[in-house]
């Protein structure tokens, strides 16, 4: 099975396009929607993760594509 951890997953965005800087390990879990806003004006936010986290929806077939 592969290497079962967030960096792995297809739905990982390391957050590094567009010019934007990852801080550490960090990135945006893209699996579900995003979750609830700070004020009504505010955009939804992805959960940030740890690229070596990992959770209960990972399976091999969502492995990240070469």
């Amino acid at each position: 099975m592969a290497d079962v951890k967030c960096e792995s997953c297809r739905f990982y965005d390391e957050h590094k396009v567009n010019g934007a800087a990852a801080h550490g390990d960090e990135g945006l879990c893209r699996f579900n929607p995003p979750v609830s806003q700070p004020g009504p004006q505010d955009h939804g936010l992805w959960p940030v993760v740890g690229a070596s986290d990992w959770c209960g929806h990972f399976t091999p077939a969502m492995t990240a594509a070469e």
